[in-house]
This record gives structure tokens, sequence and C-alpha cells, in this order.
């Protein structure tokens, strides 16, 4: 078998799904960390639950697809989707006992101590509460509820994606009145939606504590019989289900695409069933109905110890008279280089403009829209946007500039996944206040962050740009890290007017200035970047690749970093999500080394480095190493030549790989570990960016100074904590 032949074998890769399970595991492992305070720790449990119901209705919903479709190629692990998904439902099931052990063991009796309680039954209640909750269940709760008998004349109701319900079974108390005539059955089937619209965490009288808590659904539960007076009320248990949502439809074929969208959102709540929560130790005749009426398999059931959907702890974290229980937050810190008030494009002439999200605020993209919106000098804006925030000051800047006569193109991509129907809300907000929208390329996404402001100056037209790694939103500007420049360098400019024209004219350049795009172009520039990284090692020279990016599944790139680590090129990886690329393979991947950073903030931001024999070429973006980032989506990776901002990006490396707080490696076997931090100093690099932005970004806190990365800790398995 020749090298190349080998890089490709499937044991030398892990499956895609797999590793996003063990990514689950590491933000769960957050919430176990005593050194984090409990609410914040809360925060982490409702964030695995929130990621794996996507989870479901995308990933496993497309396996199920496949595999009633009888498709049975293996993917770069060796595996069918049949067997993908049998392991997926191993060890999910093993992640979501983890996560209820955590919640019930650890997490519930340092809230009781905290004085903060959640009563998880209300068989729980004492009398001074029973009796207020069933007044709360009378004035409020009863007037909203629908139950839903099921028989004969009532067929078994549709039962939404996502929603929290309650089944029961119920025994008529007059069998032989007019309404059970024709009933053959002595049980019979009832469920009711717990409501959205009302607060699940609903507060009642507690003793001395600061909070006491109890859930809609037990209250709902209590009160069951109140829904079905002419029963008995066998047993009632809430359920919930997972329905796919991976949108389906033919773009070629739609003739609009907006509408057709705006079709296929409500299919979402007709798909199949391919998850069914329940309360552990569920009557088992229960959940015989539950299971034949959804059509779903036992393997797909998740008995469930504790309360069904733990999002609801996110609103936990907002707990008021409780900030010594959570973290203290990061306020954003203002770019040195940008003043309020001052006119943000004169800055951007002294030279490019460098910004760190959430280290430093998001403001000053938010005011580039802005200031563009009311600058009698400025022409034209052209954006695209992928995920806004729920009141985007950007959206409402884009209106105002059409309004007041700019020439103003955005891109609003409406297949980007959960966020399509706000999307078509701002499309069409956007397209009534003047703005040419586009609703992307036909069979990609665009998924590139790039904004250009056309302006008429004293001696030319001159064009600004921003180039990021992250959405244009506000909200998760404060969450993510991400990084972005302003330029008015021409070639960027002239590079960002054919991105525009492409995307609204299908108008591909013949050449590009500085920027790489994808689906065409970026593949092979990233391969070209490894492969001299190949050719210096062969020669002898000091050879070097470090990337940060949120995802690795692609095999061509993975079959080159192995192809580059048996010659000899040192490879770190910072991949905060997927990763299916394996280390410590001996002749294949020894020289690859691989960590994730999960912190308080999201790890998003896509650097790549390549040492290129001292000369040292970075680049930022949108694309992770994914087929879909490469292959199906417009994507920007752009090339950073500021010497200043090249250093602090350098910086920006070192310190992620010499984080020993939140960093797991990649061990040989696939696993993921702490590092020891035995004699050695504690560095967390979210908390050194943090400290550095409120420094003022001084240059001996942020200039990367050194020649080469070196991890401050040694690849050596012994000294990791499992």
């Amino acid at each position: 078998m020749s090298k190349a032949e080998e890089f490709k074998n499937p044991k030398y890769y892990d499956n895609r799904e797999l590793s996003w399970i063990k990514f689950e595991h590491r933000v769960l492992n957050e919430a176990k960390d005593k050194e984090i305070p409990i609410l914040d720790r809360l925060k982490f449990v409702s964030i695995t639950s929130s990621n794996l119901d996507e989870f479901f209705m995308v990933r496993v919903a497309s396996l199920k697809d496949m595999e009633h479709a009888g498709y049975t190629k293996k993917d770069i692990a060796g595996m069918d989707p049949t067997e993908q998904l049998c392991a997926i439902g191993k060890e999910v099931h093993a992640l979501v006992e983890k996560q209820y052990n955590t919640y019930n063991r650890s997490l519930m009796p340092i809230l009781r101590k905290e004085g903060i309680r959640i009563i998880g039954a209300y068989e729980e209640l004492n009398e001074k509460q029973a009796t207020y909750v069933d007044k709360y269940f009378m004035e409020h709760v009863y007037p909203v509820l629908t139950p839903m008998a099921v028989d004969a004349s009532r067929p078994f109701p549709l039962v939404r994606n996502k929603s929290l319900n309650i089944a029961a079974l119920i025994k008529s108390k007059h069998p032989n009145s007019k309404l059970q005539q024709g009933s053959k059955q002595e049980l019979e089937f009832a469920t009711v939606q717990v409501p959205s619209v009302l607060p699940r965490l609903v507060p009642i009288p507690g003793e001395d504590d600061r909070y006491t808590f109890t859930l809609l659904e037990q209250i709902i539960e209590k009160n069951m019989a109140q829904l079905f007076l002419n029963y008995d009320l066998v047993c009632a248990y809430p359920y919930r289900i997972m329905r796919n949502a991976d949108l389906s439809f033919d773009e070629d074929e739609a003739s609009d695409l907006l509408k057709e969208i705006q079709k296929q959102l409500v299919k979402r709540q007709w798909g199949e069933v391919i998850r069914l929560e329940i309360e552990h130790k569920a009557d088992k005749r229960l959940l015989q109905v539950l299971k034949e009426q959804l059509a779903v398999s036992g393997k797909d059931v998740y008995e469930i110890a504790g309360p069904l959907d733990l999002t609801f702890l996110m609103k936990m974290y907002g707990l008021s008279g409780c900030d010594d229980l959570r973290e203290k937050l990061f306020v954003p810190q203002k770019n040195p280089r940008i003043l309020p008030g001052e006119s943000i494009f004169d800055e951007i002439k002294k030279g490019d403009i460098f910004l760190t999200h959430p280290y430093e605020t998001f403001d000053p993209v938010v005011d580039f829209i802005k200031q563009a919106a009311v600058d009698p000098d400025v022409l034209a804006i052209k954006q695209t946007l992928y995920r806004v925030s729920g009141n985007s000051p950007i959206i409402a800047a884009l209106a105002k500039a059409a309004e007041n006569g700019k020439q103003v193109t955005v891109l609003v991509e409406l297949k980007a996944r959960f966020d399509e129907e706000n999307n078509i809300v701002w499309a069409q907000k956007l397209e009534k206040a003047g703005c040419h929208v586009i609703y992307g390329l036909v069979g990609l996404k665009t998924h590139c962050k790039i904004a250009l402001v056309v302006r008429r100056e004293e001696d030319a037209i001159t064009r600004y740009v921003h180039l990021g790694t992250g959405n244009y939103n506000d909200s998760t500007a404060k969450l993510y890290t991400d990084c972005g420049i302003f330029t008015c360098n021409e070639n960027y400019g002239e590079d960002a007017t054919a991105v525009f024209n492409m995307l609204s004219g299908y108008s591909e350049p013949a050449r590009w200035n500085k920027l790489v795009v994808a689906p065409i172009w970026l593949r092979d520039r990233f391969i070209a970047l490894i492969d001299r990284e190949i050719a210096h090692a062969k020669e002898g020279k000091e050879a070097y690749i470090v990337a940060k990016m949120n995802s690795l599944c692609d095999r061509q790139i993975i079959e080159k970093l192995y192809e580059a680590s048996s010659v000899g090129v040192e490879i770190y990886l910072v991949i905060r999500g997927i990763c299916c690329l394996r280390t410590g393979i001996p002749g294949v991947s020894e020289h690859i080394h691989v960590t994730s950073i999960v912190g308080t903030f999201l790890e998003h931001s896509r650097i790549f480095y390549f040492y290129n024999n001292g000369q040292e070429d970075i680049y930022m973006g949108s694309a992770d190493w994914m087929p879909r980032n490469l292959d199906r989506r417009v994507e920007i990776v752009f090339p950073v030549e500021d010497d200043v901002i090249k250093d602090r990006i350098k910086h920006i490396l070192d310190v992620l790989l010499r984080d020993n707080l939140k960093a797991y490696a990649m061990l040989s076997d696939g696993t993921y570990a702490k590092m020891s931090r035995r004699g050695k100093q504690a560095i967390g690099a979210q908390m050194t960016f943090c400290r550095e932005a409120m420094e003022g970004a001084k240059e001996e806190t942020t200039v990367w100074k050194g020649r080469r990365f070196i991890p401050i800790w040694a690849f050596d398995e012994e000294e990791h904590e499992a």
C-alpha cells in the first residue's frame, strides 16, 4: 500500500457524529467544574440540551433519511448510516445519563445550599405550596389548556416538534354513559400540551430560600384530573418528541425561494419522529401507546430521570440578586484605534484596523454601517447577512441608508438553518425600505462575512471593507470569539466589489487580488499552502502549520495534513468541535497536535498560519475545513498583511496553544483530556484576552515576540489528567 493510500485508511479517522458527541462531553464537563460558579454551570447543562436537540433534528434526521433510502455508502471512518445510528444511540444515551447525573447529584444540591430550590415533583410540595399551585393552575393555566382524548372518533393529535406534553391513561367513571358508548378499551389515552406561552419556571412560596420554583408541567400534572372530570386518572407523565427538521427542497424547481422556504417551514412540524423523551419509570402501557402512535422504536426512546428539556436552566442564569453565583460579566472594551463620535472612515484611511470580539466591542462594526447610512458622501453599501439579532441595529441602519437614497444591496441567506423564518422577516423589511435584496445562490449557502461601503472623496472613489470570521450579529458578538479587519486597501476593495457582482449577477472575476473565495478557489489554495510546508520540510527547512477553526472533517485536507506530518511538518490545531483527524498514529500523525478550548465564550474564529520558511502567511475567514465550507458555500478567507496585525494574531494563537485551564488535548485513542498543570503557570486564553483588552491592548501584552509556536505543555499523554 502506498503512503497516499495509507492516509485514506478508515481507522485513521473519527466519525463526524461521534466526534461531535465528544465535544458535547467537553461542554458538559464545564458543568461539573467546581471552580465555576453554580449558575454558570447550569448554563452549560442548558447548552448541551439545546445542542442535542439540533443534533437530532438535523444530523440524526439526515442519517435516518439515508437509511430509509437504502443508502449504504460508508463515511470516512468506514461506517454506513445504519452503523452510525447504532453508535450514536449508544453514545447519546450515555451522554444523557451523564447530563442528568450532573443535574441531580452535583448541581441541585449546590443550588439548595445557595437558597435556590427547584421542586422536581408535585408530591414534594408542602400544604401552603400545594394550595398556591392549585390556585395558580385555575387562574393562569387551566384557561389556556386543550386536553385531547383519543378514541374511535378522535384520532391521535399532531404533537408538535420540541413541545413539552403530558400523556395520561384515564378510565371512565361512567362506562355506560352515552359519551362512552362504543368504547372497547377500558383505559383510554389522552394528552395535553404544556403551553409555551406561559413561563415554565414558576416561583412559589418558600421558607428562607432566595427562590423556590416548580415547573409548569408539575403544576399541570398535579391538577390533571381537573381536565377529565368524567374520568379517573390512572397515570400521567411528561413526554417530548423530536422531529426531522432538515429542510428539503429543489432550488432549481423553486420559482420563488422565499415562498418555498416558508412552505417547508410549516412541514417541520410534520416530520418523522426521531426521538421520544419520557419521564423515567413511566407506565409501560402509556409508553407503548406513544411508541405505536408516533412510530418510534425502542432504541429511540430516552427515559429521563429528571425534568425533560433542560434548556429552561438558561432562564435561571439571569436570576436577580444572585450576582455572587455567577461569573462577573465581562464588558467588551473599546478598540483603541476607534474613538466614539469620530469618523470611522478617517481612521481606516490611516491603516488597517484589527478587531477581536467579544474582548473588544462590536460597536465599530455597527457604527460602520450607521455612519455610512447618514454620510452624504457615501454612494453605496453592500453586505452579506447570515444570522442577525432579533432587533438588529445593522438592519435598521441599512433600511435608513436606502431611505436616504443610498444604493443598498444586501444578501440575506434564507437557508441559514433555524434562522430561516427570522431572515425572511428581515428580507421583507429591507425590501420595503428600498434595499436591493438577494436571497443567495442556487445550490449554495452564502456564509461569508463581508461589508462594503463606497464613498466619494476629494481625490477619487474609495471603497471601505469589513471582513470577519463571525456573523453580523450584535448579540452573539458578546458571546462568540471572532476577529475582523477594516481596510480601504484598493486590492481588497476591488475584490469586495467582485464578490457582490458574483452574488448578484453570477459574474465570476478572471482573478482575485487578495480574497480567496469558495466554492471554486478556496480548497486549492489550502492544499497549495500545505504542500508548500511539505516541500520545505523535505528540503530540511523548518515547517509549521497552526490552524484554529470550529470543525475539521474534510477527507482531502486531513489526508494532506497526514502527509505533512509524515515528513516532519509540525501541526498545531485548535478545534472547538468536530475533529475527524486522529493524532499520534505512528508514521502518520505523530507531528499533529489537537486541542479544544471550551470556556465562557464560544470559540468561533477561523485563523490559519503557515510558516512559509519564515515569511509567515496568515489568513482569517468564515470557513472551516469541512466539505460544506469548501464545496457547497460561498466563503471568504483573506490574507492578513499588516505586520502589526500579524503580530497580534500570532500572539492570539500562541496564547491559545498555551491554555492549560480550559483546553482539552486529543489523545492517541481519540479521546480528550485536560492537561496536568503540576508545576506550571496557569494560563486561560479567554481570561488573558479579557485582561489585555481592559489594559488597553498595550504593546507589551498583545504583541507576540517569539519565533516558534511551542505550547507550554508537552504532548505526553502520561501528563494528562483524565
